[in-house]
């Protein structure tokens, strides 16, 4: 219980006002069960990390039943996708923010306000932003599949991890240092903006911009199959 308790409150920041605490738990739970069900030692995966991830997962999945995600959010979300892509080939490279903002004709509070907005669909989880498979599965579902990986599947993988440390090192410092303190060191918001002087809201657009950075980056790799 401890864990669910520590999984649910970094997630609270993600997920949107309906979604009381006591349906993440609950949500959590049901993943905690499937990882004490699937667990398998000899992955060499430790059950506390493979439990988070299943409760992460859960919680995601319980989001998605309750459609939270209104039409005209995708939309916004689809349009900041949009003009990332379309500048990243223009420019050969990440658009700055003002850049963005002056593509979209809108004020630069008003691109930051928008990353606001989408920031549950865009923030919701860095493994599903990566995840391209047709079934939707995870990178850590991959550790399920009976025997080794195939040697395919590890030359994918080790081109991926390199595509990434090059993607990595184009975002801005604070994006870098928002990805490396919220997945790596596993902070929340709050503790993050703590850590950077800014608001827990400029944390959410940090977030949510170096995210959508990283799926442009992987739609014009030929890694990405969408």
């Amino acid at each position: 219980m401890p864990l669910v308790e520590l999984v649910v409150q970094r997630m609270i920041p993600q997920v949107p006002n309906f979604m009381t605490k006591e349906d993440m738990i609950s949500a959590a739970m049901v993943g905690l069960t499937e990882a004490a069900n699937k667990f398998d030692a000899a992955k060499g995966v430790k059950f506390k990390t493979f439990a988070e991830y299943r409760m992460r997962g859960a919680i995601l999945d319980e989001m998605r039943k309750l459609d939270w995600f209104s039409r005209s959010m995708r939309d916004k979300q689809n349009q900041l996708s949009q003009t990332m892509l379309r500048l990243e080939r223009r420019l050969g490279r990440s658009p700055e923010e003002d850049e963005m903002a002056a593509e979209m004709a809108v004020s630069l509070d008003e691109y930051r306000g928008l990353l606001a907005e989408v920031s549950h669909l865009g923030c919701v989880s860095l493994h599903e932003t990566l995840d391209h498979t047709e079934d939707g599965r995870s990178f850590l579902d991959a550790l399920e599949d009976i025997g080794g990986p195939a040697p395919s599947d590890l030359i994918e993988r080790q081109e991926m991890t390199r595509l990434l440390a090059e993607i990595l090192e184009e975002l801005s410092q604070k994006e870098r240092q928002v990805i490396a303190l919220y997945y790596y060191e596993e902070l929340t918001q709050k503790e993050i903006a703590e850590i950077l002087s800014v608001s827990e809201g400029r944390v959410s657009q940090l977030h949510s911009q170096a995210l959508l950075k990283l799926r442009v980056k992987l739609i014009n790799s030929e890694l990405y199959e969408p």
